[in-house]
């Protein structure tokens, strides 16, 4: 399926990492057995994606865009075709080293915040640091701080029951940015907050951009799609689009 309205052909057109990428994808296929049935939930997908991009990768159900984000966040391997994440060919890593430079590479964030119902906010925060063997006192000095960054420095030993949705998904992006992170991968980031709060959030991943950081955003709502600078949106297992959003656009006028 043709791409429409480009960026840029060499950003669609992978065949391996240059220097400034941070997704690279070429040929990626996933292909699942489904009884006698195979079923290719993505078929061939080429993608580049550079340092300070902010890509929202849209598509209806089944369209292959979960299955997408599950291998750009090393949650999943291809089939088939290679996958470099900053430099780093990842496609046939096994679970333990897909484990470690998930943890290294990716900041995770969920619509459903997947927060720990018992920890406080600062705890929350410092476990991906805890994960990977950062001393106590620097890992909450930088929990702190980057609690401090999106504006929950007063929060800090509330637990998620006393926290707001719109803060909770506060803490959510707090614990995906304290490893300092190769990209943010935020799937459905505002699907369980209402309008104004997912504005909020929406305001928030603009500054993160604006401050330098690499963000791709999953989502099946135009809207927020819109929030981006670059839409890819998948079909049946391909890239049916990639183009600039109206959004940005408009601001480049």
């Amino acid at each position: 399926m043709a791409i429409e309205t480009a960026v840029d052909p060499n950003l669609s057109n992978a065949s391996g990492p240059n220097p400034g990428d941070v997704i690279v994808t070429d040929n990626l296929w996933k292909t699942y057995e489904m009884g006698d049935q195979q079923v290719n939930a993505l078929r061939g997908v080429n993608l580049r994606i550079r340092h300070n991009e902010y890509v929202a990768i849209m598509g209806p159900s089944g369209s292959g865009k979960s299955t997408l984000m599950n291998l750009i966040g090393c949650l999943d391997s291809p089939s088939q075709g290679k996958y470099w994440l900053n430099g780093h060919d990842v496609s046939e890593l096994n679970d333990d080293e897909l484990a470690r430079i998930r943890n290294k590479e990716i900041g995770f964030v969920f619509q459903t915040f997947n927060l720990l119902a018992r920890a406080t906010s600062l705890h929350n925060v410092e476990l991906p640091l805890i994960y990977n063997g950062t001393p106590a006192a620097e890992r909450t000095a930088r929990a702190k701080a980057v609690l401090e960054s999106v504006n929950l420095g007063t929060r800090m030993m509330h637990k998620p029951n006393e926290l707001s949705g719109g803060q909770r998904q506060r803490v959510a992006i707090a614990r995906a940015l304290v490893n300092k992170p190769s990209i943010i991968l935020a799937d459905e980031p505002t699907g369980n907050l209402d309008s104004k709060t997912g504005d909020e959030i929406m305001a928030l991943f603009d500054d993160l951009h604006a401050k330098g950081n690499t963000i791709v955003l999953v989502t099946h709502e135009p809207n927020i799609a819109e929030y981006a600078h670059r839409v890819v949106t998948i079909r049946d297992g391909v890239i049916a689009s990639d183009h600039v959003s109206a959004r940005f656009a408009n601001k480049q006028k």
